[in-house]
């Protein structure tokens, strides 16, 4: 049998497909801009035929209508990343949140330690061989769908046909569904001044030659507009936005200086708008790869000059960084900051970079505090943190004593809270103000 007439055997109806799933089963849903709505749309349907079912993914942008109070005893969720459509339920028990690094979830797949019973995947049409593309994410999707006991694609026609790692033959698929319908997008957040100010500073890091990893939002993207003058920048990165593509269009980013993968952008989604999905279709400087690979530590440190610029919620005066929680309220995930820190920490040249600015809820909060909020988990520690970027500077901690810190990070704090950052670090005795240890040192020259 050809690929052809094999593949004609497999396409049904979404009804059909997802009588694959079963009560007790744990589902995998492809994540991002890539998820396959007909196919989630089709499980929830599904719900009344079953109990127990386990849903697991990263960030998703479409409905996610399997986490409604009704749908207990039905589904529940696991996030391995909390996005704004099941914040609620996690936080309100009727969804799971498992910290873990991004590099580490597919380990779970592999290993049994987290089988997977169904992998929802969507997909490019097959091209003259039988290959399907993952399109604009391989992400952990790839393992999932080689792990899984159950495959079920989703095949759109609007799907871009990508490169590198990212291809799946027809004949290791279980059931098609045929689509046309767009991919789900992710609207750009509006850059503002603050962020601007944020990524000036972080822009005076990054020096030609180098190669980045830049996450998602406004400082992300802020950090892309302000390298418009800069020389042969490469990317090695788990996702990029829209804002990189006048970048790769005028030459600035072309990997030419690259060490590994040179004149390859290196990653493994894409988050953003239909001008990014067409961007990567049938184009060969991007190179798709599993999250495995991309956020694989020792294979980013491969990267001389490795810059990674993340973001965060709130940072203490001893550099402990949390990201993933405000207080007890579980908020989004580790994700890749904590492999892209690593990674550009051992890097030749390399650069971790935590970039935020210095308040939140219009000024009324700091977000370097004297402690992190009872509750917060400490995503990166201390002692793996180099660089805190605000719109008021650069501290730099890297083998810094905790006085140093202390002093570093309140000169980049909001001018409205350091006389209380001072006060905390008075009472712990771990500095002084520079004003009082003046006088003492006045004081004590007259005797």
């Amino acid at each position: 049998m050809s690929w052809r007439e094999e593949y004609r055997t497999k396409i049904v109806t979404p009804h059909e497909a997802l009588r694959a799933v079963e009560s007790g089963s744990r589902v995998y849903i492809h994540p991002g801009c890539a998820e396959p709505e007909t196919l989630v749309e089709a499980l929830i349907e599904r719900a009344p035929a079953v109990r127990n079912v386990e849903i697991v993914h990263l960030l998703t942008l479409g409905r996610a209508d399997y986490i409604a109070p009704e749908m207990t005893g039905h589904f529940r969720h696991n996030a391995m990343f909390i996005g704004a459509n099941v914040r609620e339920a996690v936080n309100d028990g009727r969804a799971d949140y498992t910290p873990i690094y991004l590099s580490e979830i597919e380990g779970l797949f592999e290993s049994g330690q987290m089988p997977l019973d169904v992998a929802l995947i969507q997909v490019s049409p097959p091209d003259d061989h039988g290959f399907c593309s993952f399109g604009v994410g391989v992400d952990t999707t790839l393992t999932a769908a080689k792990s899984a006991r159950t495959v079920i694609a989703q095949v759109n026609d609007q799907m871009p046909r990508t490169f590198g790692d990212s291809f799946i033959h027809v004949s290791h698929l279980d059931a098609v569904v045929e689509v046309s319908r767009p991919l789900c997008e992710l609207p750009q957040e509006p850059i503002t001044e603050l962020h601007r100010a944020v990524a000036r500073n972080v822009a005076g890091l990054i020096e030609d030659g180098d190669t980045l990893q830049v996450g998602i939002g406004g400082i992300p993207d802020a950090v892309l507009l302000e390298l418009a003058g800069r020389c042969d920048l490469g990317i090695h990165t788990e996702m990029i936005s829209d804002n990189a593509i006048p970048l790769i269009e005028s030459g600035v980013i072309n990997g030419r200086r690259k060490s590994l993968h040179p004149r390859k952008i290196v990653l493994g989604f894409v988050l953003g708008s239909k001008r990014l999905f067409d961007f990567v279709h049938d184009n060969p400087i991007f190179e798709f790869r599993a999250t495995s690979y991309t956020n694989n530590p020792f294979v980013i440190a491969q990267n001389d000059c490795m810059v990674a610029v993340n973001s965060t919620l709130q940072v203490d005066i001893t550099g402990q960084v949390c990201s993933d929680s405000l207080g007890q309220y579980l908020y989004s995930g580790f994700g890749g900051q904590v492999d892209f820190i690593r990674g550009a920490r051992h890097s030749k040249g390399g650069k971790p970079i935590i970039a935020m600015p210095s308040v939140a809820k219009n000024g009324s909060i700091s977000r370097i505090v004297p402690v992190l909020t009872p509750g917060s988990g400490v995503v990166a520690s201390r002692a793996s943190i180099h660089y805190v970027v605000t719109e008021f500077g650069v501290a730099y901690l890297h083998g810094r004593s905790i006085r140093q810190r202390a002093e570093a990070l309140i000169q980049i704090a909001h001018p409205n809270f350091r006389e209380p950052l001072y006060e905390y670090c008075e009472k712990t005795k771990w500095l002084q103000r520079p004003e009082r240890t003046a006088d003492w040192q006045t004081n004590l020259a007259k005797g």
